[in-house]
């Protein structure tokens, strides 16, 4: 059975988890390589789950050494993003090396997270925020890091889950239109987070 949330009990103390730190690290590589797609020139989309969110919060303990004090925000701060069941998760990120082209574009990319979707097999499934922080200014800037939650129905999710299945995964806004075709190895591998 997947897990659905991180508690206390899920974490190891920093000293053994510095022992396998390095070998755990590399073989989630792996796993992230297949949770991970590329829309467009600058947006890509790190779909999440329990493993890469339980490693986000040893990660984030192990290298700002909180403890226990940490320990709380962190799963207040990553236990949201595991997906339930009958959704995807995942962290779009703009990226854009140069800091002064990123400025400009961000400042005409605002709401973009309301302009992204998954179709397949005739089904559309548009995301919504994961959190509730605004992610676009006043002036219309977005931010480089946005969270989205992709729910679907259980129709939705079985002709998702179905192998072969061609899933675009699309952003229309004005300012930044493009689609990408998944993989089936990232979608195989997505298929797990809809038991």
């Amino acid at each position: 059975m997947t897990k659905r949330s991180i508690g206390p009990a899920d974490i190891m103390p920093m000293a053994e988890y510095a022992k396998i730190r390095h070998g755990h690290r590399k073989a989630l590589v792996q796993v992230k390589k297949n949770r991970r797609l590329e829309v467009g020139p600058f947006a890509t989309f790190h779909f999440e789950s329990y493993d890469t969110m339980w490693a986000q919060v040893h990660e984030m303990l192990y290298i700002e050494k909180g403890g226990d004090e940490q320990l709380q925000g962190e799963l207040e701060s990553y236990n949201p993003l595991i997906p339930q069941g009958r959704e995807l998760v995942a962290t779009m990120l703009i990226e854009i090396e140069d800091e002064i082209k990123r400025g400009r574009i961000l400042a005409t990319l605002g709401h973009i997270e309301d302009t992204v979707s998954l179709s397949f097999a005739g089904q559309t499934v548009t995301a919504a925020p994961a959190d509730t922080a605004e992610r676009t200014t006043a002036e219309g800037k977005t931010s480089a890091v946005h969270f989205l939650r992709f729910a679907m129905t259980d129709a939705q999710a079985a002709k998702f889950k179905t192998a072969g299945t061609q899933v675009l995964l699309g952003i229309s806004h004005a300012n930044y239109g493009h689609i990408a075709v998944m993989p089936e190895a990232t979608r195989a591998e997505l298929a797990k987070d809809l038991a």
